[in-house]
């Protein structure tokens, strides 16, 4: 997978939305430096995945959906290295590119909800769409480590108002998961 463009812009990212947001992140020594691993977070904004993005050096390759590969800043998310995602049907190709990405040691990223949730209320009125099962059958087949992040509050710029708790990372090789 292409990283250059990712190391290219990641720095311009993460300053904008560091600046922008005033993020805390928790739980930074919970991403391994090496391995293949997949990031799952909650994803109430198109900024969710900046969170855990901000704390790690590691290139992580989000799934995305194809509409974003449509519009005028597909640029940016081929130069990032996300993965375009058709979510109308059981997109293969995005499986296998997926899949690529961990067997090299990658870092993958997922929003096991599948879309934005769109729910509304504090933090903890909001309940979590159905997970789909992508991350864990990727999981599975590449022995990856998940690694569950949860981001809370608001993109208001207040400092203090926006959390993200990354977890530690999941082995689920010996999980009997068929």
């Amino acid at each position: 997978m292409q990283e250059i463009g990712y190391h290219i812009l990641r720095p311009i990212v993460k300053w904008a939305f560091i600046l922008k947001y005033r993020p805390t992140v928790i739980g930074k020594e919970n991403i391994p430096k090496k391995g293949a691993i997949i990031l799952c977070g909650n994803h109430r904004h198109v900024a969710d995945q900046f969170n855990p993005l901000i704390v790690t050096r590691r290139a992580v390759h989000y799934m995305a959906k194809k509409e974003y590969f449509e519009s005028k800043q597909r640029w940016f998310f081929k130069m990032v290295g996300c993965i375009p995602v058709d979510r109308s049907i059981h997109d293969e190709s995005a499986k296998v590119l997926a899949k690529e990405v961990l067997e090299h040691g990658g870092a993958l990223g997922i929003f096991p909800e599948g879309t934005r949730n769109k729910t509304f209320g504090t933090p903890e009125e909001v309940e979590l769409l159905p997970f789909k099962y992508g991350a864990v059958s990727l999981a599975k087949k590449t022995g990856a480590l998940i690694v569950p992040f949860g981001t809370r509050g608001e993109y208001t710029g207040k400092k203090g108002n926006l959390i993200t708790h990354i977890g530690k990372p999941i082995d689920i090789s010996k999980m009997g998961l068929d």
